[in-house]
Order: C-alpha cells, then sequence, then structure tokens
C-alpha cells in the first residue's frame, strides 16, 4: 500500500558553530525547553500533521540520537508499515561513505522512498524550533500544482542578505532564487523545508549525482536546476515559531522564549499541539523553603535550594544553597554547588560548578543575546574558579582558575 507522503528529516550536522555543546552530540540531539531535544520538535510536527514514516538521516555523533529515537514510541511512530527509521550513511565494502551534501543524503536513501512508493516527499530540518502543519502546506503544493515548494518567512528586509531568497511573482510562483545576496530582491527567506513530487525529486537527485562538479546541495544544486528547466515552483508562506538554532546565541534565546509564550509564539504547553519527547522518567521537582524561584521552568527532578530568575533547568539539576542561577540554560543532571554563580549562560549535561564559582555576567542591556557562558558537558569548574562572558570551556577548570 502506497503512503501518501513520507518525511526525510536531515539530522546529520555537527552543529560546529555550538562549540561545546556538540562537541560528543548531534545537533539535533541537543536538549531544549526543559524535557526536549530539537529533534522532538519536526518529529512532532509530523506525528500532529498525520505524517507517519519518517526516514532520519544522521551521520555526525549519532549514538544519542539512535538511543533517544529507538523504534519512535513516544511520538507514536512505531509502526508496522511506515514508523520512524534511523538512515546512517550505507556502509560500502571500503568503508562508509559520508553523506556529501543535503541532497546526496536523500539520493542514498532513495530505496527506503521506494518501499513506500509516495507521490510527496517533504524534507526536513533536524535543527529547528518549529512548529508547522505540515498538511496545510501540502494542501498548498496540490492546490498550485506545484512540483516543488518551499516554506518560506518573511525576515526583515535589513536582515535579508543573510538567507537564501525565493523571489516569486503575484502568485507565489517563484521565478528566482538568491543564496545570501548583497542586494535582495526578496524577503522571503527559506526555512529549509520541502515539498517534492517524488517522480520530480528522484530525477532531479539522479542527475545531481552524476554531475562531478556538483556539491550535492539543495541549496546550491537541486532548486537552481529546477529553475533552469522552469518546474512549477512555489513558496508557502509561513508566519508561526520558526527559529535556526544553529548558534550559541540563537539556542538561548530561543531557551528564553519558552519562558514567554503570549509573546513569543512558542508554546509548550498547548493541548492542541503537542510536543512530544522521550520522558527521563525522573520524579517531581524539588524546590525548598529558602529557594526563590522566578519566571522559569523547572523539569522533573530538579533539587533547588538557592535562587533562580528567568532560566530553564532541564532534568534532575541541582542547586545548592545560596547558589543563583539567572538567565540561564542549565542542562540535565548538572550540580550548582552552594554560592556558585552562573548567569547568562548554557551549561551542558553532567557538569559540577563548584562552590563560590562564578561562570558568566549578565550584560547592561537585557535584550542583549550575545557573550553567552557555554561549559561543555562532564566538566568540572572548581571552587572560587571565574569564568568569563562569551566564555566557550571544554576541560575542567582548577580551582580558583579564570577564564
Amino acid at each position: 500500500m502506497a503512503k501518501e507522503i513520507v518525511a526525510m528529516l536531515l539530522a546529520g550536522g555537527q552543529g560546529s558553530r555550538l562549540y561545546a555543546l556538540t562537541q560528543k552530540l548531534a545537533k539535533p540531539a541537543v536538549p531544549f525547553g526543559g524535557k526536549y531535544r530539537i529533534i522532538d520538535f519536526p518529529l512532532s510536527n509530523c506525528v500532529n500533521s498525520g505524517i507517519d514514516t519518517v526516514g532520519i538521516l544522521t551521520q555526525y555523533q549519532p549514538f544519542v540520537l539512535n538511543e533517544y529515537i529507538g523504534n519512535g514510541q513516544p511520538w507514536d511512530l512505531d509502526r508496522l508499515y511506515g514508523g520512524v527509521h534511523v538512515l546512517p550513511p550505507y556502509q560500502k565494502a571500503s568503508g562508509s561513505d559520508w553523506y556529501k551534501g543535503t541532497a546526496n543524503a536523500i539520493y542514498q536513501n532513495i530505496s527506503f522512498i521506494e518501499k513506500y512508493d509516495p507521490k510527496y516527499v517533504i524534507i526536513l530540518s533536524g535543527d529547528q524550533i518549529c512548529k508547522q502543519d505540515y498538511s496545510e502546506f501540502l494542501r498548498f503544493h496540490k492546490e498550485k500544482g506545484a512540483e516543488f515548494s518551499v516554506a518560506v518567512m518573511e525576515v526583515p528586509w535589513e536582515e535579508a542578505s543573510r538567507f537564501g531568497l525565493m523571489v516569486t511573482d503575484e502568485n507565489d510562483k517563484i521565478t528566482e532564487f538568491q543564496e545570501k545576496p548583497k542586494n535582495p530582491k526578496s524577503n522571503l527567506a527559506s526555512m529549509g523545508i520541502y515539498i517534492f513530487n517524488w517522480d520530480i525529486l528522484k530525477k532531479y537527485l539522479i542527475e545531481d549525482e552524476a554531475d562531478p562538479n556538483s556539491e550535492n546541495d539543495f541549496g546550491n544544486n537541486i532548486i537552481p536546476n529546477l529553475l533552469r528547466d522552469n518546474r512549477n515552483m512555489y513558496a508557502f508562506r509561513f508566519d508561526g515559531y520558526w527559529k535556526d538554532v544553529g548558534t550559541i546565541s540563537s539556542l538561548w534565546e530561543a531557551n528564553m522564549e519558552v519562558l514567554d509564550p503570549e509573546h513569543s509564539g512558542i508554546n509548550l504547553f498547548d493541548e492542541k499541539w503537542k510536543v512530544y519527547s522521550r520522558n527521563s522518567g525522573l520524579t517531581g521537582h524539588r524546590i525548598s523553603g529558602d529557594a526563590v524561584v522566578e519566571d522559569s521552568m523547572i523539569t522533573d527532578g530538579c533539587n533547588i535550594m538557592g535562587n533562580v530568575k528567568h532560566s530553564i533547568l532541564f532534568s534532575g539539576v541541582t542547586v545548592e544553597p545560596g547558589a543563583e542561577v539567572v538567565d540561564s540554560v542549565v542542562m540535565g543532571k548538572t550540580t550548582i554547588r552552594s554560592g556558585a554563580k552562573v548567569r547568562h549562560a548554557i551549561i551542558a549535561e553532567k557538569v559540577e560548578i563548584g562552590e563560590n564559582a562564578v561562570v558568566g555576567e549578565c550584560p547592561e542591556d537585557s535584550s542583549d543575546n550575545s557573550n553567552v557562558a557555554t561549559i561543555a558537558s562532564h566538566v568540572k569548574i572548581g571552587a572560587n574558579a571565574v569564568i568569563g562572558p562569551n566564555a566557550m570551556i571544554y576541560d575542567d577548570v582548577e580551582e580558583g582558575g579564570k577564564q
């Protein structure tokens, strides 16, 4: 039985601009918003949109991601026919052939898609925080008689040159594609979410693979080739919450926006559009009588005895008496010892911040999202150590040390 649509989720990114946070982790597996990982969002979008067949293309540090996805049960994707499948690069006799680009990643998995004989394929990014109904996008694609459609967002004109831009006519038909141009003709930024008719996608993937000069990339190769051949290409305007969390500052900012769902547009408590995750199974959190918690999200298993303000704490975090956490993201099973101060920072999993240590510094302008101090997982910051704003710490810091 053929599937109408199959989703292919690109989750192989190294996330090099997240530095310490992705040293041992693929970017889509990075924790987000207290109890989630980034990949929970596209997977939940698929389930909520009625898409039950998803291929996840992994590459860099896939082990945590593979274990996390498992059989797909938390997202209702444990199906006998369809469901979720983790697709690493194929092993060849000479060893593994890494995905050379986004288009090559899909090309290597043509046989997976063919198994379901879909009419349409939606290609998704595993490193965005986005709540989107893909069924609306598919309806648009069908109504336009499109062969290729791309989800776009209007961005401020002064920022447009940072994006891949779709130039369209009055019917949203794409007439030109500009990749990070100096002189933008459009402010419709590509979100990197595409719907193809499968027969068209397959044809262009095979042609692209045969071209020795191709970078095997959708933005640089496939989309320009579709334009060259005057294919029916349309831009679908999306106006919901979307954020590429590929940098420390954008990841910090997106976590902070979780704390303000009324204004930011990202509501993790929306019963009509649930975000599913593999729950930690920890006990409820505990806040002691001496603790002060303001404007924060505290997840299961946390033990709060100090002060926490405008921060997100993942499961199993301990904040000892006299410790202070402000404007920060603290990931799972991290301990912040007595008297320590963590400000304007992202702390990865299983970190220990020693007594009276100082990590980060709040900027004078509260809207400034730069200069975020970042600590890699499993790092120990010694007592009385001082870690400055914008620091990127990969290794242990001795007692009284400064960085």
